[in-house]
């Protein structure tokens, strides 16, 4: 008689770290986008919880602000995003996913002030004319300290270090413009709810800027 051998079996192959690492990206990915919602519905609940007894008009500098800083932040998600999804290091990463998140929260409570105001995301007015040195401050159509359309479509193609160096390398510059401008509404506007908003996101890029020398210190970008 013959004796019947075991039946081998095996389990499959554990997927390499290289082969779950696309997944996994993608699932932070989607992560932050559902991140980045929230942070938007916050902002517009935010922007809507502070009783008005008086509105800034069409042409104030608070209305300026809002409408300039609106596109001014949603640059810096673009920027965000491209570096949380591309980027090769992990800090790099990390921090652009957390000002897209952020910056798209305070999109969110500037969109409701204006339209708590009455008034339309876009104005008549020219960019940055809510200061006294706005005219001046726009160059080629773009406001203080952001990416030309060249250096977005470079950033959007890099790869690896060069990503993450140029990332942090735009968003210094980008933040530095954005603080100018917030230190502008803070000179002038006595509106309460812009006020205290405009101070946590002076107060924010700040933070943001120190992490961000830090990181291309460390690139040796």
């Amino acid at each position: 008689m013959s004796i019947p051998t075991a039946i081998e079996t095996s389990e499959p192959a554990s997927p390499a770290p290289e082969e779950r690492r696309p997944s996994a990206r993608r699932w932070g990915t989607a992560a932050l986008a559902l991140a980045v919602v929230v942070g938007l519905l916050l902002g517009y609940a935010g922007g809507m919880l502070t009783p008005r007894l008086t509105r800034p008009g069409d042409a104030s500098a608070e209305a300026g602000f809002a409408r300039d800083m609106m596109t001014h932040h949603a640059q810096a998600v673009e920027m965000g995003l491209i570096a949380f999804d591309e980027g090769a290091d992990p800090a790099v990463r990390s921090i652009g996913g957390d000002i897209a998140t952020a910056q798209q929260g305070e999109i969110g409570t500037m969109h409701t002030w204006l339209r708590l105001w009455g008034l339309d995301p876009s104005g008549s007015e020219p960019s940055m004319s809510w200061m006294s040195d706005g005219a001046g401050l726009v160059k080629n159509g773009l406001m203080p300290g952001m990416a030309t359309p060249e250096e977005i479509a470079k950033l959007h193609a890099a790869e690896g270090r060069e990503l993450d160096v140029l990332f942090l390398q735009l968003m210094i510059k980008h933040h530095l413009g954005g603080i100018h401008m917030i230190d502008g509404i803070l000179d002038v506007s006595d509106e309460p709810d812009v006020v205290k908003t405009a101070q946590t996101m002076k107060n924010t890029q700040q933070n943001d800027l120190t992490n961000l020398q830090h990181a291309l210190e460390r690139l040796g970008g």
